[in-house]
């Protein structure tokens, strides 16, 4: 069961390419509505791959109601229990302490091991009883007016009323929706992670600290910020740094790291970093270079059988901490409006999915830009010099990110966003130009300059309060 009660069946079939977290999520969430779905994975098995992944309360939320809280129960005991968050600058002096968010915004978040979390998502949705396909690689896409399908590697073809490709920053799916191949650029930067266990750590005084209980701590420096944490009572430790990578990238963008590599930027930094690094098992490491994309003009294709979420539709900056919550976000978003239009309308829900999703997925993306560049162009100088300037430093916890419901706003909202698109109030232009987070210039797409005004003190207010209540369906 997920929210409130398993509903019956919708007619409506959902083929969903890729398995990871807003894939997952969003099987899970068309599962509960009563859509008919097919997960088609390309790895052959589950692996427990990656590092940390944060997921806030946003995406908090939706865990919480599935299995009457089991997942959320399983993800505890292996999810970061930290206190607070110890900013520090580059040479060590500790900038600001920021408290976790705890339940200030109704739901915990979760922060723990990709694979680790990844795996409770994946037997959860087996569980439930979700079709999961794996070693199910697909290599076309395909539409009709009233169906839409992709033909796998092995020839098999397969259909449905709606596709979603939550396939990643490679998607195929994407250059179908889009109608060219929209290829990944540089963002400029990149980023050596790692996870392993803290027995080396305690043996040194410099990090014993990171052994002995769960810990959260970050540096700052000129276009560089390093973020360290231990986990399961310091039994495992992750560290993520992110810098400056000019380099050029094709498709394939992650790489073995390599110790001495991260010595000549972090090597002269506070001696906590220093002895962090060096006792890293550098086998654990690797070199990810960050892939970045403009915002898309659009993320469903033409006749609106298809559509992309996740890091296919959205790619994000580890800044913003919200690249998987946003794409559980989406799989929520997707399912409720497929429900709400119905299946003589699927067209029309996921027309109403990407009218609800595409510019609450910007702002948060603008929000991880602004993080990264006041981390990594401050006044490292006066950074000390007053309180104003090292609070400014804190990680940002926005309530309208946090306390948002993806279900129930959806729910509360189609019906005028579904009178909206029927009645042609937005035009045909693509979502990006309408919104005015892209505009035409000199024959080329460029990114606009929209921006988002927070909501007076009055509205936020009443945004709280009402985004506190529970969906019931």
């Amino acid at each position: 069961m997920v929210s409130p009660t398993q509903h019956p069946p919708s007619g409506i079939k959902v083929l969903i390419v890729g398995a990871g977290f807003g894939g997952i999520t969003a099987a899970i969430e068309c599962h509960n509505k009563g859509h008919q779905v097919i997960v088609l994975e390309a790895f052959p098995e589950l692996k427990i791959l990656g590092d940390v992944i944060s997921l806030g309360p946003n995406a908090g939320r939706i865990i919480e109601r599935w299995g009457n809280g089991s997942v959320a129960r399983e993800l505890l005991p292996i999810t970061h229990n930290n206190k607070e968050l110890v900013m520090h600058r580059f040479d060590g002096p500790v900038v600001t302490r920021t408290p976790v968010t705890g339940l200030k915004f109704g739901s915990p978040a979760f922060n723990g091991h990709r694979g680790e979390l990844h795996r409770c998502f994946f037997r959860f949705a087996q569980q439930e009883g979700i079709d999961i396909r794996l070693n199910s690689r697909v290599v076309e896409y395909w539409e009709e007016p009233d169906k839409a399908g992709v033909v796998l590697e092995s020839g098999e073809g397969l259909e449905a009323d709606v596709v979603v490709g939550a396939d990643g920053v490679k998607s195929k799916a994407r250059q179908l929706v889009l109608g060219y191949d929209d290829k990944p650029r540089s963002s400029g930067y990149a980023i050596w992670r790692t996870w392993f266990t803290s027995e080396e750590l305690a043996k040194d005084p410099l990090t014993k600290f990171f052994s002995a209980e769960d810990t959260h701590h970050g540096w700052i420096g000129p276009e560089v910020h390093f973020l360290a944490a231990s986990l399961k009572g310091g039994k495992d430790v992750s560290w993520v740094c992110t810098h400056k990578d000019e380099k050029d990238i094709e498709e394939s963008y992650q790489f073995p790291g390599k110790i001495e590599d991260v010595l000549k930027v972090v090597g002269d930094w506070d001696p906590v970093v220093v002895s962090l690094v060096k006792h890293t098992p550098e086998k654990n490491m690797v070199d990810w270079k960050l892939v970045y994309r403009d915002p898309l003009p659009t993320w469903i294709s033409k006749g609106a059988r298809i559509c992309i979420l996740g890091d296919a539709a959205h790619p994000f900056l580890p800044t913003s901490i919200q690249g998987a919550s946003q794409a559980m976000e989406d799989g929520v978003v997707l399912a409720c409006a497929l429900f709400s239009a119905g299946k003589s309308r699927v067209p029309l829900g996921v027309r109403a999915y990407e009218r609800i999703r595409y510019e609450r997925c910007r702002r948060a993306q603008l929000m991880g830009e602004s993080t990264r560049d006041k981390w990594h162009k401050a006044d490292f100088d006066n950074l000390m010099s007053s309180e104003e300037n090292m609070r400014a430093m804190d990680l940002p916890h926005p309530p309208w990110l946090f306390w948002h419901d993806a279900e129930k706003h959806t729910l509360d909202v189609f019906p005028e966003v579904a009178k909206d698109i029927e009645s042609g109030k937005f035009g045909t232009d693509e979502i990006g130009f309408q919104t005015s987070v892209l505009r035409r210039e000199n024959g080329k797409i460029v990114v606009g300059n929209r921006s988002f005004e927070e909501p007076s003190g009055e509205e936020l207010v009443q945004v709280l309060v009402k985004e506190q209540v529970t969906a019931a369906l």
